[in-house]
């Protein structure tokens, strides 16, 4: 026991005069401490250059607690504008009652008013009294006058009409014509679904769909009172469109309002 107490202590003697030989310097025991702290404040390991090349080089004590400051600082940064942009991808919570609806693109004025059956329209060419008068266009979609006949009117405006039936005229009964053509009652609207009072309703200029739910009596409490269903005649074809409340409405739409499902 007295040997093996002997040896210990003997090599504890050596290893104390090797390390007076070779003393730490405290510039580099200060190096390390930095490094360590690095790592602890960026996460990660900081590359920290040997005493004997930066004594060669002759940096000072700090250039690797800067470089390494200088290439933790970029990712730090970065980390905001990461959960900014997963923050901005997320989409808005939208009301449980509502759900995400896509509308029908709307144009920002109201197109030229066509004429369709159904319509009342005043047409007077001047200086013929027995010409001018009113008329209804027809489930054909046509007016008749006296002398010329049937006309077509869908699709057309009123221009268009006026220039139509001038050159009817013109073909060979009266040598210039002049004719105006306007509309005295609009074709009606009908509002069919969840309002007070469903049926036809006649039609006010720059009405809107809102407009028309109201006319009707406004909304039943099951009614979808975001968006409704407009059938709408197009180049003399039905055509069934989701609008918003706020979308104009013309002359021969019928406006379906949906019950809710909640």
């Amino acid at each position: 026991m007295r040997h093996f107490r002997l040896v210990m202590l003997t090599f504890a003697a050596a290893m104390l005069s090797a390390c007076a030989h070779q003393p730490l310097q405290p510039q580099a025991a200060t190096e390390m401490a930095g490094s360590q702290l690095d790592a602890l404040a960026y996460g990660g390991p900081v590359d920290t250059p040997a005493p004997s090349r930066r004594a060669i080089a002759g940096a000072p004590a700090t250039t690797a607690t800067v470089a390494g400051s200088a290439r933790a600082a970029p990712a730090q940064a970065a980390a905001p504008t990461a959960v900014a942009q997963a923050y901005a991808a997320t989409p808005a919570a939208m009301p449980p009652d509502r759900p995400v609806l896509v509308r029908a693109a709307m144009p920002e004025s109201r197109a030229p008013y066509t004429l369709d059956s159904g319509d009342r329209l005043r047409v007077v060419v001047f200086g013929q009294d027995a010409l001018s008068n009113t008329y209804n266009v027809d489930a054909a979609g046509r007016v008749t006058l006296p002398l010329i006949g049937a006309v077509l009117a869908r699709g057309l405006t009123t221009a268009q009409l006026s220039g139509a039936i001038a050159s009817r005229l013109k073909a060979g009964f009266i040598r210039d014509p002049s004719v105006a053509v306007e509309v005295e009652t609009y074709r009606p609207f009908f509002v069919l679904g969840e309002v007070t009072y469903p049926g036809q309703y006649p039609y006010v200029p720059n009405m809107t769909v809102e407009n028309a739910v109201a006319i009707a009596g406004g909304f039943t409490p099951r009614a979808h009172k975001y968006d409704v269903v407009v059938t709408r005649r197009t180049a003399g074809l039905p055509e069934q469109i989701k609008l918003p409340l706020d979308a104009p409405l013309y002359p021969g739409d019928t406006v379906t309002v949906a019950e809710r499902w909640f």
